[in-house]
């Protein structure tokens, strides 16, 4: 069984194609990086499988049951969960607060306060969100994810914006993660890329224009040309 397969996924917005004919298939377990320029249809492939849009054509399966058709919530019940290139926070509550609201009361492997304290943040579980910083903020963003006990994880560019020191905080947490959790990352860091990937996929003009290892990545000249250049 895949964790996630895409068949001939395509999307148009009025004569626009986003998506064209993206078939794709990422193993339990496997962390799958995608990247590519701006407007290669990264973010609108995730907008697709998580079911924030509906394709115009193609099927999308996670671990083997067809969701193409159906609601966020419904895909969320199967272990679906992402975070945005913004923070989609409750910022006037506390971070408790937010664990509470993101945590299925009957699905949870733990309590609010375990899971706080297992990710070393419970002391800081009374404050308000407003009251932390930007990097503080993508990481709870990623803790809301986490709470819902996923187990197909979408990241959309986690590091977007910040420092050195806050970028080494996130991906920490996220090469900490169980591979019990199948994990795709959007990301144009390409440290965080090499270091975090099993597989890369590389979009232009929404369509496939690369698939392999990191190595064959690194040395494509089609992938050098429209997006890396010189990469040492």
């Amino acid at each position: 069984m895949k964790a996630l397969e895409t068949k001939s996924l395509t999307k148009h917005f009025g004569g626009l194609a986003v998506l064209q004919d993206i078939s794709m298939t990422v193993e339990v377990g496997e962390r799958r990086a995608i990247i590519g320029p701006n407007g290669a249809g990264k973010t609108t492939f995730f907008n697709t499988i998580s079911g924030v849009i509906k394709p115009n054509a193609g099927e999308i399966f996670v671990f083997g049951d067809k969701v193409t058709q159906l609601p966020p919530f419904r895909r969320a019940r199967l272990g679906l969960a992402r975070t945005f290139q913004q923070n989609n926070l409750f910022v006037n509550l506390s971070l408790l607060d937010n664990i509470n609201l993101a945590m299925p009361p009957n699905q949870a492997k733990m309590t609010p306060r375990d899971f706080l304290d297992n990710w070393g943040w419970w002391d800081k579980s009374t404050i308000p969100v407003k009251e932390f910083s930007y990097g503080e903020q993508r990481q709870v963003e990623l803790l809301l994810a986490l709470a819902q006990s996923p187990r197909l994880l979408l990241l959309d560019e986690p590091t977007a914006g910040m420092s050195s020191v806050e970028t080494n905080k996130i991906t920490t947490m996220i090469r900490n993660l169980s591979r019990e959790i199948t994990v795709l990352i959007i990301e144009h860091d390409m440290d965080v890329v090499f270091d975090f990937a099993d597989r890369i996929t590389v979009l232009n003009y929404g369509r496939v224009l690369f698939e392999g290892a990191k190595d064959e990545v690194r040395s494509d000249e089609r992938v050098k040309e429209v997006y890396l250049g010189s990469v040492d």
